[in-house]
């Protein structure tokens, strides 16, 4: 049945009406975080619709950074976050490799149990992870953040990545091995050079997860030189009242990093989340 060209354009329309509106309704958010950022406190409650201040300052931006060891706890949050994204990364690739590649006891049993405890809210483990954090004397010191983030994030990486690497055809393995190539030297060598989409989707991931982490960083450090970005976005709410300016702008300059490693894993994150999705 041949859809006349006027129904065509106008379910284009309406199509694109549709995508618009939703686009505008999410980011007119960020928008408003980025005008309340240059405003004066006395100018946020003013109309909320109105993105471009009439006196715009930088003070808020200069507070911020000087601030409550702002500088420190940025270093801090991205020393973490850093460390934790590479071990994320490379721990999860070489668990896909061996659910994707090999045949082992219990293969399916763990498969399904890193499938099943992404099911469990992660503040659901708050507890049982401060007192093994206790034993291991992993309190209050960056270091002990790590850990705790790479668990965390290893089963999602890891399902994800399954899926990705069972699309490479093991034809390729099996030339290799031909030629003499051990597990690790395919691995180095063949898979992650081919799966550099998937490995790019879990590094935004990664990152973006522990960069943003707030409520085990809170749980866990108390010294003013260890804290990470969030708790010092948080303090600048006050007791009584909140600085919004002084919170958007602090957010603003957290969100910068984040943006950074967007951009440059962009091209390879639409490809690697949809591949994997789906298993040959």
């Amino acid at each position: 049945m041949v859809v006349p060209r006027w129904r065509r354009i106008t379910d284009h329309a309406i199509r694109y009406v549709l995508l618009t509106v939703i686009g505008a309704v999410m980011i007119y958010p960020f928008l408003y975080m980025l005008s309340t950022s240059f405003k004066t406190r006395s100018l946020i409650l003013d109309d909320p619709l109105q993105l471009i201040p009439s006196d715009p300052t930088l003070s808020n931006y200069v507070t911020a950074l000087t601030a409550n060891h702002f500088g420190r706890y940025f270093v801090n949050s991205a020393l973490v976050a850093v460390v934790s994204t590479v071990l994320i990364v490379f721990v999860s690739s070489m668990m896909a490799y061996a659910f994707s590649r090999f045949d082992f006891p219990g293969k399916r049993f763990f498969f399904v149990a890193i499938v099943v405890g992404l099911t469990i809210p992660t503040m659901m483990l708050i507890i049982p992870q401060f007192l093994l954090a206790r034993d291991l004397h992993l309190l209050n010191s960056l270091q002990g953040l790590v850990p705790f983030y790479v668990g965390t994030a290893l089963g999602f990486n890891t399902f994800l990545l399954t899926g990705f690497f069972e699309t490479i055809p093991q034809e390729l393995d099996e030339a290799m091995l031909v030629d003499g190539a051990g597990a690790w030297r395919r691995y180095w060598n063949l898979v992650l050079p081919l799966a550099r989409p998937a490995l790019a989707t879990c590094a935004i991931f990664a990152f973006l997860g522990t960069w943003d982490e707030y409520a085990w960083a809170l749980t866990t450090l108390n010294d003013t030189e260890v804290r990470t970005l969030p708790i010092a976005i948080a303090l600048f709410q006050g007791q009584h009242s909140t600085s919004w300016g002084l919170v958007f702008a602090a957010s603003m300059i957290a969100i910068i990093p984040v943006l950074i490693v967007y951009i440059v894993f962009q091209r390879h994150f639409v490809a690697g989340l949809a591949a994997g999705a789906v298993k040959s």
